[in-house]
């Protein structure tokens, strides 16, 4: 990371926490590791990305349902779906730092070097020729095609060791490309263990042979083995999908980056059950869709990428990211898989209880294929707040600082401001708020000058501010400031409620998918 998107990104992580988005977790007691309060403010642009995403799913299609599944759940549910066996991460320290990382992730960052590397080679290149055929060049070009040999082999050993579960495979990987801990600078290393993310728990009414139990390490599970039910209750025919929010926990080997990587964190994910063979044109279908759905949002359509998956897990045919530009680099934001069978097939298997769809137009029954969307809403946070994060320099010589959130997720709508704290001028002012809170989250101040008032509110990303004066109270007219543009006109009361409206509403965001 560059010393300006490391310093951008300690600005707005010290942001989040001055203006009431995002608290450590049990500060008093000095905090948790990697666990992180959603404060006041935090929690309103939170619930709104959660409403965009719900209302997108279960609105605009109308073969998709929602629950929402309970974290505990028996725990034959994780053997089943391979956790218990397959859920963990190669684990490596180094001896000298005495700092902890998963060595998959190591390996993998010297391929994201090379294809740096690779990158700017291209780009070189296209600014010599007018005409520039990137394939060609990619194939033909010397320092590239070694770039590339490279990352095939590296991904080759990478995928062989992974799928072998062989520690001592993946070992040899770091040693052999003399990765360095990026703390102490020495290859100093120990060897690579295999490290289990679940948490467990024991629930004492549970039989002696089965008390243990687990917090979720995703949502997913929770749908599968309710898919009967919605599909019966629901009445639901092939294809159709469930939705689902909810928490899951994972005790991360390496937790960092402020809520990018959390060991509590928060899902949005949306399975979706199709006839077996159409699984990849769904596939292809719910990548372009929930590519539309980020970009609908205005935060950049190049700062979102594909990233396909050359190491598929085992439940999977096919498997890609929409990877978007963090502080710290293009990083996962959205998972799409084609999970297969798998899952059904084997909560089948140890349930004892059938778990296949009759489709009468094929009088046949069969255990549908899944394709999955994950979207990590905390991630998604980040995404937004990061993005939105604004140093200004304003014509006048003074700075600013603005979330520009995308309105219809600001926490609030619109601040009313009387401009003094007398003359009739608050109670006009609760006047007005009482006429908008129905329809809008508002935001009262009296405190300080107008000035400074609206510097917090561009800091909180309120999109509109209302400042009722002394005109106010002679012709029922206030002034109207719009925070990204700093614009200030003078409206009717009345057609205060229009002008917010237009712009925060989330219906008019999701028409743009």
């Amino acid at each position: 990371m560059a010393n300006t998107e490391d310093n951008l990104f300690k600005n707005v992580i010290s942001h989040a926490k001055e203006y009431g988005f995002i608290f450590p977790s049990s500060e008093i007691y000095d905090g948790l590791s990697a666990v992180y309060d959603y404060g006041q403010n935090g929690a309103e642009l939170k619930n709104n990305i959660k409403e965009y995403w719900w209302k997108f799913m279960t609105l605009l299609h109308d073969n998709i349902v929602g629950i929402d599944a309970a974290i505990f759940m028996h725990p034959t549910t994780w053997k089943a779906s391979g956790h218990v066996d397959a859920f963990n991460d190669p684990m490596i320290d180094n001896k000298d730092s005495k700092k902890r990382y998963r060595a998959d992730q190591l390996i993998e960052g010297v391929i994201e070097k090379l294809e740096e590397k690779i990158e700017k080679e291209v780009e070189k290149a296209a600014k010599r020729f007018e005409n520039f055929d990137r394939a060609m060049f990619v194939t033909t070009n010397a320092r590239v095609v070694e770039y590339q040999k490279k990352i095939d082999e590296i991904n080759d050993r990478l995928k062989t060791a992974m799928a072998n579960n062989d520690m001592v495979a993946m070992k040899q990987l770091v040693d052999d490309l003399e990765i360095a801990d990026p703390i102490s600078g020495t290859k100093n290393w120990t060897d690579v263990r295999q490290f289990n993310l679940m948490f467990s728990t024991e629930m004492g009414s549970v039989a002696d042979d089965a008390n243990k139990i687990y917090l979720r390490p995703e949502t997913a599970q929770g749908i599968f083995v309710n898919f009967l039910n919605v599909q019966k209750t629901g009445r639901m025919k092939i294809p159709f999908g469930i939705a689902q929010i909810g928490k899951a926990f994972r005790n991360e080997i390496v937790a960092r980056q402020f809520i990018f990587r959390m060991r509590e964190f928060e899902q949005m994910e949306m399975q979706f059950f199709v006839k077996p063979g159409e699984e990849m044109k769904w596939y292809d279908f719910w990548k372009d869709k929930r590519l539309k759905w980020h970009q609908a949002l205005g935060l950049g359509n190049e700062n979102y990428r594909y990233h396909d998956h050359l190491n598929l897990a085992h439940y999977a045919n096919a498997a890609c990211d929409i990877q978007f530009n963090f502080p710290m680099g293009f990083r996962e934001l959205e998972g799409i898989h084609s999970r297969t069978d798998f899952d059904l097939k084997s909560h089948e298997k140890y349930s004892g209880k059938k778990l296949q769809y009759f489709d009468s137009e094929d009088n046949q029954n069969y255990i549908p294929y899944v394709v999955e969307t994950s979207v990590g809403l905390d991630r998604m946070f980040l995404s937004v707040l990061a993005s939105s994060y604004k140093e200004e320099k304003l014509d006048d010589g003074s700075e600013r600082v603005v979330l520009k959130i995308p309105a219809p997720l600001a926490p609030h709508k619109v601040a009313i401001l009387p401009l003094m704290k007398k003359d009739g001028l608050p109670e006009k002012a609760h006047e007005i708020m009482n006429l908008l809170k129905f329809d809008f989250r508002c935001f009262y101040e009296e405190k300080d000058a107008i000035g400074k008032r609206y510097r917090r509110q561009d800091a909180i990303g309120t999109p509109y501010c209302i400042t009722v004066d002394h005109q106010t109270l002679q012709d029922n007219t206030v002034t109207i400031r719009n925070r990204d543009t700093m614009k200030q006109e003078r409206v009717a009361i009345d057609a205060v409620k229009g002008i917010i409206a237009e712009s925060v509403s989330m219906a008019e965001l999701l028409k743009k998918i």
